[in-house]
């Protein structure tokens, strides 16, 4: 019968797959680490929190995409909370620990990221739908989105204390990893290929609404001089969906992949000396995702402005969005292809601006 550990603290699992946690966390590496991370942090509780009061208080933004926008910026403001959590946790800190809270530290994190990343996902979903039924917004109803909330956040937490519940190595410390001493390394394979084969998902719903959008715009092109704004719509919308892209690939596929070497028991990958900085990497897909999901839009950025200088709303603003209440959506750059309407429909919302009626259809 194997043997379990659950009354050691972590120095005996750091000691035996000899990570060095001392070291390596001292000096100007450990000043760059808390500097990149306190400001990411700053900035992730700042913007996130912007773009939360921004859905609330502006009534244009109550439709189920940004609700969902809304609940991205919350998961990304629980990853600045974990990641604040764990630099009071963490290197020489990390062998002082108990088994409870270095779970609760990685748990956070586990946490945090998960939820940001399928509520990623559910969104292309949502704009799927949206556009392939050439709508702004979905059907979806209050109470259907607040049940992919609630099970976003059921998802994320219980993915967080999976290895709390037993896929942990405390009673087969042989099957430990070594970037997270206490977790088994099939939970890392299959953590790290789950969220892979996630962001492969995003990659083709997205390639299917360019492919779709670039379509119907060349049918309509055919039949139709349009304008320049319009024959340059699948270009805009190919450019935000490569920033959406490019920026998941560039902050998570390296931390993924890392995982994965480390489940797969690479022993000669060097992945102990880069750990800390993919870290990193991945959480500054929290800090990009307000500017890509939310600055881009004009109105959003508009009102986040507004509560920003904490002045009076600006009269002119407000009399120019009542008159085309739609162009403003019209003109994000945003991935939830509000510049597919002009095309598609030929102007049926954006130039009449009866974003009312098209809504209630």
């Amino acid at each position: 019968m194997n043997e379990c550990y659950y009354d050691k603290r972590m120095d005996f699992f750091y000691n035996r797959t000899k990570t060095d946690t001392a070291d390596e966390w001292t000096g100007p590496q450990l000043i760059g680490v808390l500097c990149f991370g306190t400001f990411f942090c700053l900035f992730i509780f700042i913007s996130n929190s912007l773009v939360i009061a921004a859905v609330v208080k502006n009534k244009r933004f109550h439709f189920p995409f940004y609700y969902l926008l809304a609940n991205l910026a919350a998961a990304d403001f629980f990853a600045g909370i974990a990641y604040v959590f764990l630099m009071f946790n963490t290197g020489p800190v990390s062998k002082t620990l108990t088994v409870n809270r270095w779970f609760l530290r990685q748990g956070l994190l586990d946490t945090s990221l998960t939820a940001s990343l399928v509520n990623l996902l559910v969104i292309a979903v949502e704009r799927h739908m949206s556009i392939m039924r050439m709508k702004i917004h979905s059907n979806l109803t209050k109470k259907r989105v607040t049940f992919l909330i609630i099970s976003i956040w059921a998802i994320a937490i219980f993915m967080g204390a999976v290895p709390t519940l037993g896929w942990n190595c405390l009673c087969d410390i042989t099957v430990c990893s070594s970037l997270a001493p206490i977790y088994s390394r099939s939970y890392l394979v299959f953590w790290s290929v789950l969220n892979l084969v996630v962001f492969f998902i995003m990659v083709v719903v997205y390639i299917r609404i360019y492919m779709y959008v670039q379509r119907k715009t060349n049918v309509l092109s055919s039949h139709t001089s349009g304008s320049i704004s319009r024959r340059r719509t699948p270009v805009k919308l190919m450019k935000t969906v490569m920033t959406v892209l490019g920026a998941f690939v560039v902050c998570w596929t390296p931390g993924l992949v890392v995982l994965l070497l480390d489940g797969l028991n690479c022993t000669d990958c060097g992945i102990q000396h880069v750990k800390r900085w993919f870290l990193l990497l991945a959480l500054l897909n929290s800090v990009m995702n307000p500017i890509i999901y939310s600055y881009k839009d004009d109105e959003m950025w508009a009102t986040m402005k507004r509560m920003i200088c904490c002045s009076s709303e600006d009269k002119s603003q407000e009399r120019r969005s009542s008159r085309i209440p739609s162009t403003v959506l019209c003109r994000s750059t945003d991935i939830s292809g509000h510049y597919i309407e002009d095309s598609i429909i030929q102007g049926t919302i954006c130039g009449k601006g009866d974003l009312g009626d098209k809504e209630n259809s």
